[in-house]
């Protein structure tokens, strides 16, 4: 039985379809995953479904009646409620204060907190989402701000719930305890649009696919009809051949050297004990390990955003005194930032505007150190990169607040690649990136090593670690517990290493 039916929906942005004709149902009961290359359309269809755009034309069917959903909360009393990629919670108020924002389920001009409290916490019992309700957003993981937005979405009576990319910052316990919420509210007959690039995780959840490209429906699938290999040439329109990097052994030269470093030790999850690495010329080191054991720190270390407490950093065999991001910059260093909205982009500022936001003092781009702006070259510029970088947008003047999650990535691919830097330092480079681009990602990557770039890699997907890395290096809680070979890496010891737990035997590839 259907729940939802979309009809020949169609919504243009000045010449540009975003979608065009697509078709959809959504069966009561049943896991329906959209895939698409990024700016394929899903996020525009999910944007009307919920009622933040309106179609140009095309119809929305809620069990088997035309509906008119023209705000977010016509789609909450529809039954629809969607958890976007990027969380809408006030970071300054409490879980339970983010539950109940908005919330009108009588007249009466008071809140029963009380009453409001205990149908929470039993709804929370009841699908295993275990939420502190007296803390601060600030003060609790992604994978429990997620909780919270399932939470605050079924609270509201979802019969539909929508999850735009619902993994991508999550580790895989957290997976694992997502997909337990999904399977609960699939036994229930509630419906789940699940929008995701990572094939694995669509096959293991999904009853069905539909494929979208270029802003129209390709096909829908059963999972059980389908693989991986299908599903990805449906997605980019032509067979996409998988590729296999050639690791390198050894490197002569370190272009950065970290010797016994402790930032905020104190913390298992967020401080940096004694570290002591490498990272050589022409050499992708990657590391591996469960979000938040010491990652973020490590990253902002090597790109001049904290100082050590202890210890000392070489950048080109010279001692760092300062630890500002400037100094790193003109130091040839570049930074895809594992969070592209704080601190990889400006979302009010044009696409080719935040294109070139480190190169604006350069002579290609400005008279006088910046003062004077060459607009002309800047826009030519920012079109080039477009192309090569297949950034789906109507315009380089279009706010990048605007484009898709995976769209934003390439800019700052664009912006930071572009740089031909001496050290890389990618933290979830290909984050939200359907398989096409990722393609791309890899490839501009091992390009780079080729050239003799120095790449430290950062990546809560395993696989992409141990696709690229020539070295791979494991954190936990704060310390590397295992240094490995990217030549034939033994899967088994990493795994064992992330979680904590060490073999004495463990065969070290030191360098």
């Amino acid at each position: 039985m259907e729940f939802l039916r979309i009809e020949n929906m169609t919504k243009k942005f000045n010449n540009v379809f975003a979608n065009n004709n697509i078709n959809l149902i959504i069966h009561k009961g049943e896991v329906h995953t959209l895939l698409g290359e990024n700016g394929a359309g899903k996020s525009t269809l999910m944007n009307i479904i919920v009622g933040l755009y309106q179609p140009t034309k095309g119809n929305i069917y809620i069990n088997g009646n035309i509906v008119k959903i023209d705000s977010p909360a016509k789609a909450v009393k529809m039954g629809i409620g969607m958890v976007h990629q990027h969380f809408m919670l006030v970071e300054a108020m409490t879980v339970f204060e983010n539950i109940i924002l908005g919330i009108t389920k009588d007249k009466s001009i008071f809140i029963k907190k009380d009453i409001i409290r205990k149908e929470i916490m039993e709804l929370a019992k009841k699908y295993e989402l275990k939420v502190e309700l007296d803390k601060q957003i600030t003060e609790i993981s992604l994978g429990e701000q997620q909780k919270v937005e399932i939470l605050k979405a079924l609270y509201r009576g979802a019969e539909l719930l929508i999850l735009d990319e619902p993994t991508a910052a999550l580790t895989d316990l957290e997976v694992v305890g997502l997909f337990g919420i999904i399977r609960k509210l699939i036994s229930e007959k509630k419906s789940v649009i699940f929008i995701s690039h990572k094939m694995r995780e669509v096959l293991e959840i999904s009853d069905k696919i539909t494929i979208l490209r270029q802003g129209e429906t390709i096909k829908t699938l059963d999972k059980n009809n389908t693989n991986s290999e299908e599903l990805a040439n449906l997605m980019i329109g032509r067979e996409l051949v998988q590729s296999k990097y050639k690791k390198v052994k050894s490197t002569k030269e370190n272009i950065i050297s970290i010797e016994h470093v402790d930032y905020n030790k104190k913390s298992k999850h967020n401080g940096l004990f004694d570290i002591s690495l490498t990272i050589g010329k022409g050499e992708i080191v990657g590391i591996a390990g469960v979000d938040g054991n010491g990652q973020s720190q490590l990253a902002q270390l090597v790109t001049g955003v904290i100082s050590p407490d202890n210890g000392q950093v070489l950048l080109k065999s010279k001692r760092i005194s300062k630890f500002l991001p400037e100094n790193f910059i003109n130091s040839s260093v570049s930074h895809i930032p594992e969070d592209r909205n704080k601190m990889g982009l400006i979302g009010n500022m044009t696409i080719k505007e935040n294109m070139v936001l480190k190169d604006i003092e350069k002579s290609q781009f400005s008279l006088g150190k910046g003062w004077f702006l060459k607009k002309k070259e800047i826009t030519k510029y920012a079109n080039k990169m477009k192309e090569k970088y297949d950034i789906r947008c109507d315009s380089v003047e279009q706010e990048t607040r605007n484009l898709s999650g995976g769209n934003q990535q390439k800019i700052i691919l664009a912006r930071e690649m572009e740089e031909n830097p001496e050290l890389l330092v990618a933290v979830h480079p290909t984050r939200g990136l359907d398989v096409g681009a990722t393609r791309y990602v890899h490839d501009k990557m091992i390009a780079s090593r080729d050239k003799g770039c120095g790449v430290l890699l950062i990546s809560a997907d395993f696989e992409e670690v141990l696709k690229l890395s020539d070295r791979i290096l494991v954190m936990f809680e704060g310390k590397i517990v295992g240094i490995f070979s990217g030549e034939n890496p033994p899967i088994n010891e990493i795994s064992l290493a992330m979680a904590g737990k060490t073999n004495e035997n463990m065969e070290e590839v030191l360098v």
